[in-house]
């Protein structure tokens, strides 16, 4: 396993309590990044590069090589800030093949006639079992479902970035109530992750500090399937549906997700700044019909 262990750091964006990372070969010195977050002044509506900068910083200060900038899922929490370190870099950025759904999802929510939701706005689009290598570390592609209908997996040597669908142990899952999200379909992503070999670091893409603990993004194979509070082992597909629906009943609908995924079907970019030279966001009025948002599985037809 030693020459199968890449380096990961991650780095927690607190106002979305989201981690991004950066895994490297420490062969080679060359990495991908992933899930990096472009911030975003909620009351002004502005965005600015910090976190983005800081990751850059550190890639620098380490003197490696970005390979891919890669995207787990259109994220509905925060922005990407994809296209902008592939400016910085050159790298090619990357996302699962089914991120075509998810864009015909929110190219109606959106009513944007004209929107080319084919997924060209990432370089590479991974299907279920695609290789490719960070350095001289292969690295494996698993499509995850679930918390949305576009949601992978990579697995880089011993490490595993799986996005939305486990947390740490103490925190469970993601929810399974956006358009195109299945509980029973991320039963079966997760059941299909914690099936690799034990001793597997799986790092997590948001932590929401239970009790005000520290932020924590990795636990093992082991130990997810030994404690995570929703699905350890001896949790059935249909005890953990009834878990995880009962669960999201309760969530809010998220305060950025009609701002982050017009974005995010973009691939992170803005919208075509109009004749004054300013971007703008269309916000649907009234689309989710219940009260409070609170039916965010079911938009209106």
């Amino acid at each position: 396993m030693a020459d199968s262990r890449p380096v990961v750091t991650g780095f927690y964006e607190k106002e979305t309590n989201s981690i991004a990372y950066v895994v490297a070969d420490p062969a080679t010195k060359r990495c991908a990044i992933i899930d990096p977050v472009l911030d975003f002044d909620r009351a002004c509506r502005g965005t600015h590069t910090a976190f983005a900068d800081g990751m850059a910083a550190f890639v620098r200060k380490q003197q490696l090589t970005v390979e891919w900038i890669l995207d787990t899922h259109p994220h509905a929490d925060h922005f990407s800030a994809g296209p902008y370190l592939k400016e910085m870099f050159g790298a090619p950025t990357a996302i699962g093949e089914h991120v075509i759904t998810v864009q015909k999802i929110w190219k109606e929510v959106y009513h944007l006639p004209d929107f080319p939701a084919d997924g060209s706005q990432w370089d590479r689009l991974f299907k279920d079992g695609d290789r490719f290598r960070v350095g001289e570390l292969e690295a494996d592609v698993i499509f995850s479902p679930g918390h949305t209908a576009a949601s992978i997996t990579y697995v880089v040597g011993d490490a595993a970035f799986i996005h939305d669908t486990l947390f740490v142990p103490d925190s469970g899952t993601a929810r399974a109530d956006f358009p195109g999200g299945d509980a029973r379909a991320l039963y079966r992503s997760i059941r299909r992750i914690l099936s690799l070999p034990p001793e597997t670091r799986l790092f997590t893409g948001h932590d929401y500090q239970p009790g005000g603990r520290a932020p924590r993004w990795e636990a093992t194979v082991a130990e997810q399937r030994q404690r995570n509070t929703h699905v350890h082992d001896g949790v059935t597909e249909d005890e953990f549906v009834r878990i995880r629906q009962e669960r999201d009943r309760m969530l809010a609908f998220p305060g950025l997700l009609l701002d982050a995924l017009q974005i995010n079907i973009r691939g992170g970019r803005l919208p075509e700044p109009e004749a004054n030279g300013v971007s703008y966001l269309k916000i649907p009025l009234n689309y989710f019909q219940e009260t409070g948002c609170a039916a965010i599985r079911n938009p209106k037809s």
